[in-house]
């Protein structure tokens, strides 16, 4: 597309979108009045309107039903709570390309990643180490010194993490060279599909393949990726992802998590941590010794679910699965490529890849010199981004409630700083 530097060209491109009329679903902040322009949704999605009918229903079902709401069957939803997490797979299955079997939604996105570390990360003395990148998101390198640490092994040695290049960024090359250099030892492949720092989307398909050249297993972190930019897990042959709901998917602050676990995995007998709500439905109340999982990945449930967390998963979902991931990645493509263009055309360093197939929503930018102040002006302007030291203001403009006359609006802001 060629993108012209001007608010009505702006307004012309909203008015050709096929997804503009998304946004008269979710509520947008208003700060003295005024709706905000909110480019944080990598941090925090908005709330659906349709959220507060779900929790009222869920709060009037216990209110009169009590533990009888159990088994009481949600219109909304069409299903009872002890099933909610059936009512989300198919739409779960969309989002991430995977068979409904293959995907449960529960827990916390770092509870998953460790109970599907105690599954996919079986060291031996020959094979110990586990590849990932450097500097990716706190939680996952702590989940995997713990659980290196639990084995009898030092991080230090085992844990191989390949380094961003001079311009901040990670080539593919360097992840798939990385492999092929441990192949011998490695027993993990585990990374997330898209950086939460710089923004940068990796070749999660192409990495998933040199690692299964390999014979190494392989799984990632989606917490910036899901509802961002169309995943393949199925099809890529990814052997387990998890990934949390309340960034791009707008299921609320610390909404629930999900996970995928490929068909391949699923008559494998697999070593887990399980718990009383990964058993055998059917049999699930006879309270009897020895654990028997539930088919697909609902065997990795744990613990009873956060139902009104569910349910508004399950609203915000529905919306994502309705609207496609393949339109939303064809609008977010255009609105971050408009916000990139303007923002090189104000002299922005964006650390972010240019190339539009290695970028999600996110844009980050990197100004030594006054970040803070600037970042600062943008919030006085009514726009909230997202700050992150030392000197990166990250920018997500999502495709379900952003409009191009936003993107204009927030690069005027930048460039007359």
């Amino acid at each position: 597309m060629n993108y012209e530097n001007s608010l009505d060209f702006a307004r012309k491109l909203d008015q050709e979108d096929p997804l503009r009329a998304y946004r008269t679903r979710f509520y947008i902040p208003e700060h003295n009045g005024k709706p905000i322009i909110y480019f944080c949704g990598n941090s925090l999605g908005l709330q659906p309107k349709a959220a507060k009918a779900v929790l009222e229903h869920d709060l009037s079902v216990w209110q009169q039903m009590g533990v009888e709401g159990w088994f009481a069957v949600n219109p909304l939803h069409d299903e009872a709570w002890i099933g909610y997490h059936r009512a989300c797979k198919e739409p779960l299955a969309k989002v991430v390309g995977a068979m409904p079997a293959e995907v449960c939604p529960m827990n916390s996105l770092t509870v998953n990643l460790h109970l599907l570390l105690s599954t996919f990360y079986q060291p031996t003395a020959g094979k110990p180490k586990i590849l990932t990148i450097a500097g990716d998101f706190p939680s996952d390198q702590y989940a995997l010194e713990t659980h290196i640490k639990s084995r009898g092994f030092d991080p230090d040695e085992v844990l191989i993490e390949i380094r961003p290049e001079a311009d901040g960024l990670i080539r593919l090359e360097a992840i798939q060279d990385g492999i092929a250099a441990h192949a011998g030892t490695l027993a993990l492949v585990l990374m997330s599909g898209l950086n939460y720092y710089t923004g940068q989307v990796y070749d999660m398909k192409a990495i998933a393949q040199t690692a299964r050249e390999h014979g190494i297993t392989v799984g990632f972190d989606l917490a910036h990726a899901i509802g961002n930019v169309p995943v393949y897990l199925h099809d890529w042959g990814v052997d387990f992802a998890t990934w949390c709901s309340y960034k791009y998917l707008n299921s609320g602050p610390g909404g629930i998590s999900g996970i995928f676990v490929h068909e391949k995995h699923h008559a494998a007998g697999l070593p887990r941590l399980a718990g009383w709500w990964g058993y055998d439905e059917p049999r699930r109340f006879e309270m009897t010794k020895g654990f028997v999982p539930m088919p697909g990945a609902d065997g990795w449930q744990v613990s009873t679910p956060n139902i009104p967390a569910m349910s508004l998963h399950k609203t915000a979902l529905d919306i994502t699965a309705e609207a496609g991931m393949e339109k939303l990645r064809q609008k977010s493509g255009q609105l971050t490529g408009y916000l990139y263009y303007l923002l090189r055309e104000a002299g922005i360093h964006v650390l972010t890849p240019d190339d539009p197939a290695q970028r999600g929503a996110q844009l980050s930018l990197l100004v030594p010199d006054g970040g803070k102040a600037l970042f600062n002006r943008l919030v006085e302007a009514g726009i909230i981004g997202d700050w992150r030291e030392p000197d990166c203001i990250r920018l997500a403009p999502a495709p379900l409630y952003n409009t191009f006359e936003e993107v204009w609006r927030v690069a005027d802001v930048i460039s007359r700083f």
